[in-house]
């Protein structure tokens, strides 16, 4: 049985959404060389939560690909209240 998967990232100026399909046992590791999108290994998840790129995957995830922040919250924050 193969599990059907969506990988997505959201990129200044450029968004994409890849439909796969991956034998059982895939990780997301899998799902992302598959893609063709270029990750971070540290900034990858399922849903909104944080995982490892070597996480199993489940027919129906969403791999998501985080991109770095621009800015730490807290200083943003700051720099709100100060305008």
């Amino acid at each position: 049985m193969a599990l059907r998967v969506a990988v997505v990232a959201a990129f200044p100026g450029k968004q994409s959404v890849v439909a796969l399909e991956l034998p059982e046992g895939a990780t997301v590791q899998d799902a992302l060389k598959k893609s063709g999108v270029a990750f971070d290994p540290r900034n990858v998840g399922i849903f909104g939560e944080r995982v490892s790129p070597d996480a199993r995957l489940a027919d129906g995830d969403r791999v998501e690909v985080y991109r770095p922040l621009e800015i730490d919250p807290k200083e943003a924050r700051r720099r709100r209240a100060k305008r």
